[in-house]
């Protein structure tokens, strides 16, 4: 193997890492594994172990945001936190928790609202939409719960504001880290009074 393949790859790597970033802030593509397979097309790497990390593209796309979105994305990010404040708050009943870009503050023009619901029943939260008028389209999503795979209703409100993309999992499955991918890292939550700081905090 040559000796310069190690900081060749290196070099691959962040290029891969930024142009997914890239991605992610201009095309609207808000799934990782996505933004990082046309990255790596684009840049004509074939070998998966050229891929960046989730953390290193998340690392990228703040930078990115920082240097040539700035004050637009910043604004951007606060409203959808209002708006996830305002679902949140009308879904309290329900445990709600906000995940996602929203959360962790790389969201931008193109971005979904992400929450979770811990409850007994999902008939409930239905009933509940239903009786306020609120239309919503209900699909299903392979998530690792606690050491197992579980297929979790996915409730989606469409507004003017944001796309609002609630899982709703058992009330048993808030003791359990949540999962995209077996290897992945714990999917990050923040309860009502944690995004009220949030927005404290601009």
């Amino acid at each position: 193997m040559p000796r310069d393949s190690g900081p060749k790859r290196q070099h691959l790597r962040k290029h891969i890492a930024h142009q997914a970033a890239r991605l992610m802030a201009n095309d609207g593509i808000t799934d990782f594994a996505l933004a990082k397979r046309k990255a790596a097309r684009q840049a004509g790497a074939s070998d998966l172990r050229e891929l960046p990390t989730n953390e290193e593209v998340e690392q990228a796309l703040r930078t990115y945001q920082e240097l040539y979105q700035g004050e637009e994305q910043r604004a951007v990010l606060t409203h959808l936190r209002k708006h996830a404040l305002a679902i949140m708050q009308l879904l309290k009943s329900f445990n709600p928790h906000l995940t996602g870009s929203v959360l962790s503050g790389t969201a931008g023009r193109h971005s979904d609202v992400n929450l979770q619901l811990f409850v007994d029943s999902i008939k409930d939260v239905e009933l509940f939409l239903l009786n306020h008028q609120i239309s919503y389209r209900r699909a299903e999503k392979r998530m690792y719960v606690g050491d197992a795979w579980h297929m979790i209703p996915i409730l989606t409100l469409e507004s003017d504001e944001a796309e609002v993309k609630i899982a709703v999992f058992s009330t048993n499955d808030q003791r359990h880290a949540l999962k995209t991918s077996i290897e992945g890292k714990p999917i990050e939550r923040a309860r009502v009074e944690i995004v009220k700081n949030l927005l404290q905090q601009v």
